[in-house]
């Protein structure tokens, strides 16, 4: 009896101290867990929480002002105290906390980030464009401040200006997706409509049944609207001795940040010439580490349809872009296969690269090429572009191409190709 009275009286107290150990250290946790309202740094930490997660910004001023009672010249608080400011529409305060920053150090990127962005925001363009340019003094390899800038002179209508820093910072990055979107909204400013005009000539040598000369011209129209850009066309060919006409439209609609589409539709009455319809349709997305892809349907009807299904895949980095395009179109004979890789740089805007291109089958977008995608005959090609933005609203390109195409008699022989188009952007 006394052993089991011993016995119970142990597991109490050993009980009675388990639980004293556990309630300590769910203290020092709890307390661990508390916010440090002491030092400077843990009231700057304080203060990020309270405006970013509990969205109270005089908290979060407070916790700040006391921080820089601390330590006055912590100069990442007065920045954060200025944006504080900022976001609650106390705009001299604000600016007070960012020219404080700058009166002891004149190079603080930050500060001077900051009190443009209050300038911009508040439509004091001159203020932020004077701002911008003394920090730029300090740091001319800014691309923010650079993309600022360029912001800032849009706003004030000085496109040219504008254009011309996110022309340079496009040359540096091609992966600047705000320098590209900037430009595109420049260039939607400036001009909402497009003409073009283009002509190629296509030679062979005398291993083709036809040595004679094709001579392709176009005429476009490019509309820019809210859901994207919508062009018509009328093209002009020669070939076999022979003109034709034909009449498309293509439209590339935005669906939402990720993804947005093409739609062409094209018609002849020269067949031969050109194919009596074409048509064709692609969902393209914009996919994170600087990729994009596409998937999509073409259709070719001349005495009979035609179907072609077609997939990209594209990698942007830094000023270049390289990618790969197959087409695969069923039929009767078998599985024609067309496959193309190309690289290309970009030295400016969207509008600015060179590229090179390498590929083998027949390709239904290159309207320079016009006859009946066949399985069995073997075809190569290598192509180069230039294309060249002249000021804001002129674009120039040159092109040349090299197939070496098998003919039905099984012979092979060389069709040369060299185009110019230019384009004209206006209101």
């Amino acid at each position: 009896m006394y052993t089991q009275c011993s016995y119970f009286i142990h597991r109490f107290y050993k009980l009675k101290y388990g639980l004293a150990i556990f309630a300590l250290l769910l203290c020092t946790g709890m307390c661990a867990q508390q916010t440090d309202t002491i030092t400077s740094d843990g009231l700057f930490t304080a203060a990020r929480h309270a405006a970013f997660e509990q969205k109270d910004y005089n908290k979060a001023k407070e916790y700040c002002i006391k921080a820089l009672s601390l330590s006055p010249d912590y100069a990442d608080i007065q920045i954060f105290l200025g944006r504080l400011y900022t976001w609650t529409n106390s705009y001299d305060s604000a600016a007070a906390c960012f020219k404080k920053v700058l009166s002891a150090r004149p190079a603080h990127e930050d500060a001077s980030s900051a009190l443009a962005d209050m300038y911009y925001w508040t439509d004091q363009y001159n203020e932020a464009l004077q701002t911008l340019n003394s920090a730029l003094q300090y740091n001319a390899a800014s691309q923010e401040l650079l993309l600022k800038k360029a912001k800032v002179l849009a706003a004030m209508h000085a496109y040219r200006q504008a254009d011309s820093i996110v022309h340079i910072l496009l040359a540096k990055n091609r992966g600047n997706t705000a320098a590209l979107s900037l430009a595109s909204s420049i260039q939607n400013s400036v001009s909402l409509n497009k003409i073009g005009i283009a002509y190629d000539l296509v030679t062979f040598d005398k291993k083709f049944n036809s040595t004679t000369p094709w001579h392709l011209a176009s005429l476009s129209f490019t509309r820019q609207t809210m859901k994207g850009s919508v062009t018509g066309r009328i093209n002009y060919a020669n070939r076999f001795n022979e003109n034709g006409i034909q009449y498309e439209a293509d439209a590339y609609p935005r669906i939402s940040k990720t993804f947005y589409s093409y739609v062409s539709a094209g018609y002849s009455d020269n067949v031969g010439v050109f194919p009596r319809w074409r048509a064709g349709f692609s969902l393209y997305a914009n996919l994170p580490a600087s990729f994009e892809a596409e998937a999509g349907w073409r259709y070719l009807y001349f005495s009979a349809p035609t179907n072609i299904l077609t997939a990209y895949i594209g990698k942007y980095y830094k000023s270049y872009l390289f990618g790969a395009r197959t087409y695969l179109t069923p039929g009767r004979s078998g599985l024609s296969q067309s496959y193309n890789a190309f690289g290309r740089y970009y030295f400016g805007s969207t509008d600015d690269y060179i590229e090179l291109l390498l590929g083998s089958g027949i390709s239904p977008d290159d309207r320079s090429i016009n006859q009946l995608i066949t399985a069995n005959l073997k075809t190569y090609k290598a192509s180069a572009e230039y294309k060249h933005r002249l000021g804001v609203l002129n674009i120039l390109s040159v092109n040349a191409s090299v197939l070496n195409q098998e003919q039905s008699n099984g012979a092979k022989g060389n069709q040369v190709q060299v185009g110019i188009g230019y384009q004209r952007r206006f209101k």
